[in-house]
């Protein structure tokens, strides 16, 4: 998959088929969206091409009121890139992306940026200053230039309610990795590189690994049971604190630490996986360190307890969520 960060240059504005959105999650609604166009674009011999959008429209538009992220940018193209997509173009939204009028943004980006032949959009998609273009004018600007134009309807899940990342990300504020793996297919995870931190952990007697987190809100706080890939052949079993550290930084930094189970060694500098299986509990300010550590500790039996009830011996499951080597960024 090749990634642009912008609009391709002229050499690689090949004819594809597209579909446009913020993919925030790449949950089974936009899976169900993007095989179709997989299949839409093989019917016509063309690649598929995602345009995305970073920072995500609503964090442009209102910063303080966004909602969080479920996903960072990596995570995402991963998701895409899993799902049959051949190009994703990243583009930067600011004042100039946002005032387009709906016809400029059709014939600017659509036609002359992208070369798109077939175009598929969700139920709910807008484009445009003001989000004045919908459907229907798409429809119309595509028999003016001579590209195809579909429509999804919205995914429902077994019960009929209507999947969507407003209602991944309701999930993971509360803490549901349940009904978040149902919308997504697949477990929760961050993915990152791993950094030096403070190294209190390890002067705690639980040395962690740190991966730094690139959003101030993202969707998930606490401590969980996690899964931990790309250290290993096979995966590892830990504990993960995702927050803000309450009892040892006043700095708003937001940061995942892990701890893993019986494994020793340096995984510093090494892109990380980690999948989130179970919330035991919300962050806590502790009144000095002890009593952090001891917390800690109760974490870590709680986590042993957990996997030994799930049956699951280290080492034992992989998702297949790799991240790929290949990819470009443009």
């Amino acid at each position: 998959m090749r990634v642009f960060r912008g609009l391709p240059n002229a050499e690689s504005r090949a004819p594809c088929a597209l579909t446009i959105g913020n993919f925030d999650g790449v949950h089974r609604g936009h899976q169900a969206l993007l095989a179709h166009v997989r299949a839409a674009a093989d019917a016509r011999g063309l690649p598929v091409c995602v345009m995305t959008f970073e920072p995500h429209p609503r964090e442009f538009f209102n910063p303080a009121g966004a909602p969080p992220r479920i996903a960072m940018l990596r995570d995402k193209l991963e998701a895409l890139r899993m799902n049959g997509v051949d190009r994703v173009v990243v583009e930067h939204f600011n004042h100039t992306f946002a005032s387009q009028s709906p016809a400029s943004f059709v014939e600017r980006i659509i036609v002359n940026g992208l070369h798109a032949r077939w175009v598929m959009i969700g139920d709910d998609f807008r484009y445009g200053a003001k989000r004045a273009g919908d459907f229907a004018s798409l429809k119309a600007a595509g028999e003016q230039y001579g590209f195809e134009v579909e429509q999804m309807a919205t995914v429902a899940d077994p019960s009929g309610a209507r999947i969507s990342s407003s209602g991944v990300r309701t999930s993971l504020m509360a803490g549901d990795l349940d009904a978040a793996r149902a919308a997504l297919g697949r477990d929760y995870l961050i993915s990152g590189h791993v950094v030096h931190g403070a190294k209190l952990g390890r002067d705690l007697g639980f040395p962690t690994l740190n991966l730094p987190i690139a959003h101030k809100r993202p969707a998930l706080s606490g401590i969980f049971v996690v899964r931990v890939h790309g250290i290993e052949a096979e995966p590892l079993q830990g504990v993960a604190s995702l927050g803000l550290r309450p009892t040892v930084d006043d700095s708003g930094r937001v940061l995942l630490e892990v701890h893993l189970l019986d494994w020793h060694g340096d995984a510093y500098g090494k892109l990380v996986r980690v999948e989130f299986l179970k919330k035991l509990r919300d962050e806590e300010k502790f009144v000095d360190l002890e009593t952090l550590t001891a917390a800690i500790a109760r974490d870590v039996e709680a986590t042993r307890a957990w996997f030994a009830a799930a049956g699951e011996a280290p080492g034992s499951r992989s998702t297949g969520f790799a991240t790929s080597a290949t990819d470009r960024i443009r």
